[in-house]
């Protein structure tokens, strides 16, 4: 549980280094809206994942562990990647910060892959549910260094420097990498590029519903997704400080997630999966629509932290749920590849959905783009009336 919670800060470390920090060091620096949301492209390793991920099923490449030897690679190649965003200019190549960016949600998201591998085989079954709120807690830690204190930090220090201190970070996760445990292997796991390809598509395709469970995860987050995406200009642009969206957006919402996180992983444990994906699909769409009280309020910092309270708190919860699901849905012979399949989906409307994202905002306005992504949360909590005997338990 404990190496649940650090690996799961070192994943969420890199993910708003291309996110919230850089739509704000762009924004800064004068870029338009529209580009702006367009940079959501650079997360598409994030729904691509599984396309390489059967690598991490099949290989071995040291002594240290199918699991921890790719991962301590990855974190290494990580770093670098997010050094080198230091480098790069907003405005004179915004082609170059691109690629960088790139190579880091790829690096990243392979990260991701491996850690979600190493959680599902190292806990077991009645464990998933408590093992995703401490891996999502320690998330949300890594993006609350990276975003919240990345943005206080930018308003002393350059945007450069910020990236360096960040990659320096990551760094350390090789520590915990290194001292993990390597988890049990599973028996007739894949012994050749090919069956590491093929058998973990075939055995989850060959399940009832199985394109049903693939449509649900694609739309089960996709409001919430979509409005995280141009939040950071939106608390820019109604008048909020870059230290004001570090202390409450950040460091306050922190706590409201832990809380999420936690309860979450309780509930779950009392009522289960299914019923919990529908409470905290409805609390999550609220918490997007509540969005619209700060564009009547404009920069009050007493509405920012009750709307941002209740956005973590659902976020919180709903992350859990649904983490618990995915990983209740993979055969260990193939976690990382199946895994990586589900998870995949999971992050396209972060960045196909998203990518037009500025450019809405830019034609209908804040308030009505709010409740659209609100509205984005109905198909999904519908598509749950299909599953309620959802009790799928892979080998």
């Amino acid at each position: 549980m404990l190496t649940a919670f650090l690996m799961g800060f070192y994943g969420g470390l890199p993910l708003l280094l291309t996110g919230s920090v850089m739509q704000a060091w762009m924004t800064e620096e004068g870029v338009d809206l529209a580009t702006i949301g367009l940079f959501a492209l650079v997360g598409l390793p994030y729904t691509c994942k599984f396309l390489w991920a059967p690598l991490f099923d099949r290989f071995k490449l040291s002594r240290i562990g199918r699991r921890r030897g790719w991962l301590i690679i990855v974190q290494v190649l990580l770093a670098m990647a997010i050094a080198a965003l230091a480098f790069a200019e907003p405005v004179q190549n915004p082609g170059v910060l691109a690629g960088i960016a790139f190579l880091v949600t790829f690096f990243s998201a392979s990260q991701d892959t491996l850690i979600d591998a190493y959680r599902r085989e190292s806990l077991a079954d009645r464990e998933q549910g408590l093992g995703a709120s401490l891996y999502v807690n320690g998330y949300r830690l890594g993006m609350l260094l990276a975003s919240g204190g990345g943005l206080i930090l930018a308003d002393f220090i350059r945007f450069s420097q910020v990236y360096l201190l960040m990659a320096a970070v990551m760094l350390s996760g090789l520590l915990v990498s290194w001292l993990a445990p390597e988890p049990r292997e599973a028996s007739n796991i894949p012994r050749s590029l090919g069956e590491a390809v093929v058998q973990p598509f075939l055995e989850f395709f060959q399940r009832r519903d199985a394109f049903w469970i693939l449509f649900f995860i694609l739309l089960y987050k996709m409001g919430d997704t979509v409005a995280s995406q141009m939040t950071t200009p939106f608390y820019l642009d109604i008048g909020y400080s870059k230290t004001e969206i570090g202390a409450v957006v950040k460091l306050f919402g922190f706590w409201a997630t832990v809380l999420g996180g936690l309860s979450g992983g309780a509930l779950i444990l009392r009522y289960g999966i299914y019923a919990t994906l529908w409470q905290f699909g409805l609390l999550q769409a609220l918490s997007t629509a509540a969005f619209v009280i700060l564009t009547l309020t404009g920069a009050n910092l007493i509405a920012l932290i009750a709307v941002i309270s209740f956005e973590n708190l659902s976020a919180g919860m709903g992350t859990a749920s649904f983490i618990a699901f995915m990983a209740s849905q993979t055969d260990k012979r193939f976690t990382a590849t199946q895994y990586a399949l589900l998870s995949s989906l999971m992050g396209v409307p972060r960045v196909l959905i998203a990518a037009p994202s500025g450019w809405l905002a830019s034609l209908v306005g804040w308030q009505t783009f709010f409740i659209a992504c609100s509205a984005m949360a109905i198909p999904g909590l519908l598509l749950l009336l299909r599953f309620r005997g959802w009790s799928y338990k892979p080998a």
